[in-house]
């Protein structure tokens, strides 16, 4: 109730000297008159024509006279600035809510007229592109803010922190392609998060660290390929995640997250599918049907690179080698020492199934080629066991076809000697 006092009227004035203002719903019931010690209170304003008709018994009469009506406008123009001071004009609001979407804003109305009651605020299908970092540092009673359906591309780190009561934020179908790690800083009581259909490729770690009490969580269609396992342990009661639309790369780097899923699942959680859309082989599958047993060549990779999981160990950064253009002999090159956080990025394969199955073709070539071999030494020795019974035969039958030829000479000498 807001009281206006009027200390320019005439002791033998016909208006009170004060007036007291009650506001409900954005809307006026009417009017709360004093002077001096008694007070009364009007019926509901009538604009049509008549000016604030009162059951008192002061000296106002039934009706204001002529000579007050200045002084009615007065206080209606009073009544409306309030009106309008407490609500944006673009908006809608009630005591608990406004709703500013749908007027194709590119920037934020004068949040800071609203009372800091208010718990629902609704900005979506608007054209908004940025928010500053005071935007609703004065709405420390929300509940609710939907700024769904707009084209933001950029959150300042705390542009939230003022909203400790807030439990349902949707960011939806903009154009964010990064969040910082800090954003959800200071909303300790956030249930569920949308930021679906936007352009992130990635979640950062320490994004969700402080909020245990989320429940509900989406990231359906944006640009993820992987997602680290770290990032999303601290949700200890997440019930509901929205993980699909996404182009998933079915490879070691998302191995972790794999077994982070199965055991939100095990405990009574919801998952949508995370389909594959790398390897080729695994195109359209549900990496949860994918066997444990593929990703064996993940932990020997691991073992070789001396432990750590998903992408480079520790996650610093992967050393690789600069390629310069070459310098000429007499220039002497001084090698600057590898930094300490750079670690060897690990050989990542394209299909661990590939893999597989290579090994099983190996595996046959080498079969077929020893059984070949074991059947050419089987007809070696044989063809050889052949050939030496053929010698000894051979050997055998020499003495007996030198007697025939002997006795054969005699035979051809008289022959000869006869013709």
């Amino acid at each position: 109730m807001i009281i206006i006092s009027i200390n320019s009227l005439p002791q033998n004035d016909t208006l009170p000297a004060t007036v007291a203002l009650p506001l409900h719903r954005s809307s006026i019931s009417g009017l709360t008159l004093s002077s001096g010690n008694r007070r009364t209170q009007t019926k509901p304003i009538r604009t049509k024509g008549e000016c604030l008709q009162t059951d008192s018994n002061l000296s106002l009469g039934s009706y204001l006279g002529p000579r007050s009506s200045a002084h009615c406008v007065l206080y209606l123009l009073v009544l409306h600035l309030h009106l309008c001071s407490s609500c944006p004009s673009i908006c809608m609001c009630s005591s608990t809510e406004a709703d500013c979407g749908g007027h194709d804003m590119i920037t934020l109305p004068a949040l800071s007229l609203l009372p800091s009651t208010i718990q629902t605020l609704l900005l979506l299908n608007n054209h908004l592109t940025s928010l500053s970092a005071s935007a609703f540092t004065n709405l420390s009673s929300l509940v609710r803010l939907d700024l769904s359906n707009n084209y933001l591309d950029n959150l300042p780190a705390h542009v939230f922190a003022e909203l400790a009561n807030l439990t349902d934020l949707s960011l939806r179908n903009n154009s964010l392609t990064a969040l910082d790690r800090d954003l959800l800083q200071g909303l300790g009581s956030l249930q569920r998060l949308d930021v679906s259909l936007n352009g992130l490729r990635t979640v950062p770690l320490g994004l969700l660290e402080h909020q245990h009490g989320l429940t509900w969580l989406s990231l359906a269609g944006n640009r993820l390929q992987a997602l680290d396992r770290a990032a999303f342990e601290p949700l200890a009661n997440l019930q509901h995640l929205e993980l699909g639309s996404n182009p998933w790369e079915c490879d070691c780097n998302l191995r972790d997250f794999k077994n982070w899923m199965e055991w939100l699942i095990y405990r009574g959680g919801y998952v949508d599918a995370v389909e594959c859309t790398l390897p080729k082989d695994l195109r359209g599958r549900d990496i949860r049907s994918v066997p444990v047993e593929m990703f064996n060549y993940c932990l020997q990779s691991d073992n070789e690179n001396g432990g750590g999981t998903g992408g480079t160990k520790g996650g610093s950064m992967p050393c690789a080698r600069a390629t310069t253009a070459p310098l000429p002999e007499s220039t002497v090159v001084q090698s600057e020492p590898e930094p300490v956080d750079c670690a060897k990025q690990r050989y990542r394969p394209i299909s661990v199934r590939r893999a597989i199955g290579t090994v099983v073709i190996a595996g046959v070539v080498c079969g077929i080629v020893c059984i070949m071999m074991v059947a050419a030494a089987a007809y070696g020795c044989i063809y050889a066991s052949l050939m030496a019974k053929y010698q000894r035969e051979l050997k055998k039958r020499q003495p007996l076809m030198g007697d025939a030829e002997a006795e054969a000479d005699p035979e051809e000498k008289q022959i000869s000697s006869v013709a």
